[in-house]
């Protein structure tokens, strides 16, 4: 099957392509390779020289998806069946320093990829958005949940689901929207909280913790990859929305001491909640469980433990 990737040399990206192309499918890849003007430039590079050692890069566009031309271009040569579509600003704190270009890229950019997947026939449109779309929600929240997102990174998330879905009644576009949660593990950026535990310890320095009892559903990287991938080729999930998390909610507080605990150092230095972000607990997964048989194996302890061990062995971070 040709399957085009957009994001496909980001966290997430790279290890579904990995396994898109181990099962035999053709994959194409857009990405632009962006530090989002807040990543060291070295960094961005170490990581994905390193994400695409096992990959076959010979479909690899590195291309902006707010351009349309080079999308029409893109999909008129690749003619893709499927398109999973990873690439954003990543979070939060990244659309806040650049809401202008963050919007362009999640609207403009996703409605470019709508528009090419119409015109080109694609049977189906994976979308990736996110837990934050939620807003403030406790444990066992299912898909049907009343989404009351709060930030840019959350809205315009939630908006480019309901632009799936109108797509869709158009123009009879199948969709899965996936909603993750807080993936971490081997090969991530240093500006993200887990990232910013481990390596805060690693190297002496304090954790700071934005609200003790503050929790997040914490998902390793590889589990989240092989939900999207399941999800993307499975005949049972056209037109429904799933949550793809390991459904297990953690405290800042728990996780900022198994990061101690793995680094076998660090201070814990605890501050008030960060008003930009919602409280927010774990995640249903029973509907991805049943539709494709979604079963996320790496707890957090144990994925803590690989992701210290990567980073001590790591070149760039290790050093």
């Amino acid at each position: 099957m040709n399957i085009l990737v957009t994001g496909g040399l980001g966290l997430i990206g790279h290890n579904v392509v990995k396994r898109l192309q181990d099962q035999g499918h053709v994959v194409s890849i857009v990405d632009t390779k962006t530090n989002y003007g807040i990543i060291p430039q070295e960094q961005i590079d170490h990581l994905i020289k390193e994400r695409t050692k096992d990959l076959d890069l010979s479909g690899l566009y590195i291309k902006d998806i707010s351009d349309a031309k080079e999308m029409d271009y893109i999909f008129n040569i690749e003619q893709p069946e499927v398109v999973i579509h990873l690439a954003s600003f990543p979070r939060q704190k990244v659309v806040n320093a650049n809401p202008a270009q963050g919007s362009r890229v999640m609207s403009e950019g996703l409605i470019n990829l709508l528009e090419m997947s119409d015109r080109y026939e694609v049977r189906k449109f994976v979308y990736a958005s996110s837990s934050m779309v939620y807003g403030d929600f406790k444990d066992d929240v299912k898909e049907d949940y009343d989404c009351k997102p709060q930030g840019q990174y959350g809205i315009l998330k939630l908006a480019g689901e309901w632009l799936i879905k109108d797509y869709s009644r158009r123009t009879n576009l199948a969709y899965t929207i996936i909603r993750p949660s807080a993936v971490y593990g081997p090969l991530d950026v240093e500006d993200r909280v887990i990232s910013k535990f481990i390596l805060n310890a690693m190297r002496g320095n304090p954790l700071r913790v934005n609200g003790a009892t503050e929790t997040l559903d914490f998902t390793f990287v590889a589990d989240a990859a092989d939900g999207i991938v399941a999800a993307a080729l499975s005949d049972n999930t056209d037109n429904k929305t799933y949550n793809i998390t390991k459904s297990h909610s953690h405290s800042l507080l728990d996780a900022a001491k198994l990061a101690v605990k793995v680094a076998g150092q660090g201070e814990i230095v605890v501050g008030e909640k960060d008003a930009d972000f919602p409280s927010r607990g774990a995640l249903n997964i029973d509907a991805a469980r049943r539709d494709f048989g979604f079963d996320p194996k790496i707890t957090v302890e144990e994925g803590f433990q690989i992701y210290y061990d990567w980073l001590k062995n790591d070149p760039y971070f290790g050093s």
